[in-house]
């Protein structure tokens, strides 16, 4: 206790520092899982991206990411056998384990885990500051089993997606009419995703909770008028005159309408589960610094309003200087993509990342991407994919969760010694 009333303001100065940069981590690196499917398949320009990122970014990350935020702060370590002399030099460590990690990854171009990153660093300074029993490896556990759950049922959504695309618009005598019939369906399924999102998560932060029927209701007004604009707007494309090549132009013409809505809901869906990596230790030590050191009342209380902001705007900022490096990246590299082929791989992750939020489980963006990349891949055959790079990405997985650990053990070391 003596050592929170004695550095408390330093800790609470530390860590927003430390979470600012890890939230910075996180846009400059984990956003190209967000809007590099956009950019691959030339739906957007990486200007264009960016900015619709920092938009839904933000506000997914501020309105709606508290849920996994609370997992993160609280639900890794087995707060019964922690001190704080412990526990905030121990997220200070994650933070900046993390942070750094992330910041070597993007100088190189490496598009890795974040959620991998941090839930490292915490089980590193865990082990070494109390012992392997501290980490409760019962909530681990469905953690790494998402890391294996979320590509597969990813991929599974986006190949069925894809599928449909084909049965009901490509593979058609008339593709350009039938993508004007079904390609609104698929704009009001993606209005009701995000909005449900956003009113069963985001609004509780605001002081409006409503009810699950009143929820549904409103989520389906806000498809509807999704689906409204987008009919307004496909209907400002002009029928493709001319040879096949010119008529599957026109079609992904629609398509590239519609990936502009998958691109906003796959960026909050990426803000709303993300931000919890970079401020969810944040959070853990504004909680104990305020309840005095006691860490059964900093479990209890919720996470502030403006922690979620310093996370948000943080990612704003990663995104707006260096996310394009990832970005470029993830969206030309992995395979070949076009509108109709990115709309199915980023609204089949953005699906199960909203799913997993919604549950409070931090799940992968860029495992689920991947896995949403390689559905696409299977139904087009697998020469359509760059295994190398999937190689490569594979590998980066492996070893960024041990990358975070190690760097967490190393600055926990070095914190403790400083402050006693």
């Amino acid at each position: 206790m003596a050592l929170i009333a004695d550095y408390g303001l330093v800790f609470l100065a530390l860590a927003c520092l430390f979470g600012f940069f890890m939230a910075w981590g996180v846009g400059a690196n984990d956003v190209a899982n967000a809007m590099g499917t956009s950019v691959g398949s030339r739906a957007l320009t990486i200007r264009q991206a960016i900015c619709v990122a920092m938009v839904f970014e933000f506000c997914g990350a501020y309105f709606a990411g508290g849920q996994v935020t609370e997992t993160i702060k609280s639900g890794i370590v087995d707060l019964q056998m922690m001190t704080p002399e412990v526990l905030v030099p121990g997220m200070l460590a994650s933070l900046l384990a993390a942070g750094v990690w992330l910041m070597v990854a993007t100088l190189r171009g490496w598009p890795v885990s974040t959620t991998h990153s941090i839930v490292g660093a915490i089980i590193g300074f865990a082990s070494v500051g109390v012992s392997v029993h501290a980490v409760q490896w019962s909530a681990i556990g469905p953690i790494v089993a998402s890391w294996v759950v979320t590509p597969v049922l990813s991929g599974v959504v986006a190949l069925l997606l894809f599928q449909s695309v084909q049965w009901l618009i490509l593979r058609t005598d008339d593709p350009f009419h039938n993508a004007r019939r079904y390609v609104p369906l698929y704009m009001f399924l993606t209005g009701f995703m995000v909005s449900l999102m956003t009113i069963g998560k985001g609004l509780k932060h605001l002081g409006l909770d409503l009810g699950a029927a009143q929820s549904v209701a409103l989520a389906l007004l806000v498809g509807a008028a999704v689906m409204l604009l987008g009919i307004v707007l496909l209907r400002r494309i002009s029928p493709p005159n001319g040879d096949a090549a010119r008529r599957a132009s026109g079609v992904e013409r629609v398509f590239a309408v519609l990936m502009v809505f998958t691109a906003c809901s796959m960026a909050f869906a990426h803000g709303a589960n993300d931000v919890a990596n970079a401020v969810g230790p944040l959070a853990a030590i504004v909680s104990v610094v305020k309840a005095g050191g006691d860490l059964q009342l900093m479990a209890r209380s919720p996470v502030p309003g403006w922690v979620l902001l310093l996370g948000a705007v943080g990612i704003v900022v990663g995104l707006a200087t260096y996310g394009y490096k990832v970005i470029a990246t993830i969206g030309r590299e992995i395979t070949e993509l076009t509108p109709s082929r990115g709309f199915a791989a980023e609204l089949a992750t953005a699906t199960t990342v909203v799913g997993a939020s919604a549950i409070g489980l931090p799940v992968s963006t860029t495992h689920t991407l991947v896995g949403a990349v390689l559905g696409i891949g299977i139904a087009r055959g697998i020469g359509a994919l760059n295994l190398r790079v999937i190689g490569s990405i594979f590998v980066s997985w492996v070893i960024t969760l041990p990358a975070g650990a190690l760097l967490s053990i190393v600055f926990y070391l070095i914190l403790r010694a400083l402050f006693g």
